[in-house]
C-alpha cells in the first residue's frame, strides 16, 4: 500500500515536471502604428539609387530613345522607302547603336491615311512597317530588336482630310519598348 502511494506521488511530480518544462507562449506584441518619420538609426540607407548626372533613368531611356527616332513617310498606296526618307532611317540606326539606346527593342508601327478599306490599310501598314524594319536590318540593327505592328488608319498623326493631313498619316512610327 505504501509503494502504491509512493508511485502515485511520483506520477504527480512527473506530470508537474513535464508541464513546467513546456515553453510558454509569449504574447504577440501589438503592431506599432506607422509613422511618417523615418527611423532614427543614425545612418539611413538610400531608398533609390540615383543615376549619375547626365545618365537617364531606365524609364527615361525608352522615352529618350523614342524621342530621337524619326518617322518615315510613304507615298500614297506605296510601301517602298522613298529616297528622301533614307536619312531618317540612317538616323534611327545610329540612335539604336548608341550607348544609351543600344539595348532597347523597337516597335515599328505602320500607319495609313483614311483612304481605302480597313483591311487594305492594315495590310498596307504592315508592309510599310516591314519595309522600315528590313532597311534597319540592312544598316546593322539585329532583327530580334525590331518588331512590327500595323494600325492601318486607326491612329492618324494629323486629323482632317486633304493631302497635308494624309501625307503625315502615311508613315512608319518607331517606339522604344521593353522586351
Amino acid at each position: 500500500m505504501r509503494a502504491r502511494a509512493l508511485l502515485i506521488v511520483l506520477m504527480i511530480f512527473s506530470v508537474a515536471f513535464v508541464y513546467s518544462g513546456c515553453k510558454k507562449k509569449e504574447p504577440i506584441p501589438e503592431p506599432m502604428p506607422e509613422t511618417s518619420a523615418p527611423p532614427t538609426t543614425g545612418e539611413a540607407p538610400p531608398l533609390v539609387e540615383r543615376p549619375t548626372e547626365g545618365e537617364p533613368q531606365t524609364a527615361d531611356i525608352f522615352e529618350e530613345c523614342t524621342r530621337q527616332l524619326q518617322p518615315v513617310f510613304f507615298d500614297f498606296n506605296r510601301s517602298e522607302i522613298r529616297e528622301d526618307q533614307i536619312a531618317a532611317l540612317q538616323n534611327n540606326a545610329r540612335v539604336l547603336k548608341s550607348p544609351t539606346c543600344g539595348t532597347v527593342t523597337v516597335l515599328i508601327e505602320g500607319h495609313c491615311d483614311e483612304r481605302g478599306t480597313d483591311e487594305y490599310n492594315l495590310a498596307l501598314g504592315e508592309r510599310r512597317a516591314d519595309s522600315a524594319k528590313d532597311y534597319l536590318v540592312t544598316l546593322g540593327i539585329p532583327d530580334n530588336r525590331l518588331s512590327t505592328l500595323s494600325y492601318g488608319e486607326s491612329r492618324p498623326f494629323a486629323q482632317g482630310q486633304g493631302e497635308d493631313a494624309w501625307s503625315q498619316n502615311r508613315r512608319a512610327h518607331f517606339v522604344a519598348v521593353r522586351k
